[in-house]
């Protein structure tokens, strides 16, 4: 393999003003690529906006205003497990005729959902649960209470 022996840099030294980029001003700055940034795409930037961005301009889609999106706060099966000892020690969970009573609509979970396993009886009081969340439960020889949707 041949050694290149000097640099073009140090070939075009002291011999042209533009180092091989042509006419003076070419490979300044801004000036040579059309501006900074976006400047220029409803102008001579358009036909490279049209190939290749058809969706800069405008608006697309909406935003859905908060009140309407539901944040549903679930639980699973699993998480309300090792959350039962916590809950206890807090008082917000009860212990009656050998189960745990569990209200979740006060502590602010909308669903209860059967990921995870649970050994202990649980009573469930829920706005609303899994099938598959209700049969853990079950299993267990717990229950699960629905509570009824106001409106």
């Amino acid at each position: 393999m041949v050694v290149r022996r000097r640099k073009k840099s140090r070939h075009l030294r002291g011999r042209t003003r533009t180092m091989g980029w042509g006419r003076i001003g070419q490979h300044r700055g801004s000036g040579s690529r059309g501006g900074f940034g976006a400047a220029g795409m409803h102008k001579h930037m358009w036909t490279w906006v049209v190939k290749y961005a058809p969706t800069w301009f405008g608006k697309h889609g909406f935003n859905r205003p908060q009140i309407y999106e539901l944040k549903a706060s679930e639980i699973n099966v699993g998480e309300l497990a090792e959350k039962l000892d916590a809950w206890l020690r807090e008082g917000v969970a009860k212990q009656e005729e050998g189960k745990i009573v569990v209200n979740l609509a006060e502590l602010g979970y909308a669903k209860l959902l059967g990921r995870g396993k649970i050994t202990r009886p649980v009573k469930v009081i829920v706005p609303a649960a899994t099938e598959r969340a209700v049969k853990k439960i079950e299993e267990a020889g717990g229950e699960v209470v629905i509570l009824k949707q106001q409106g």
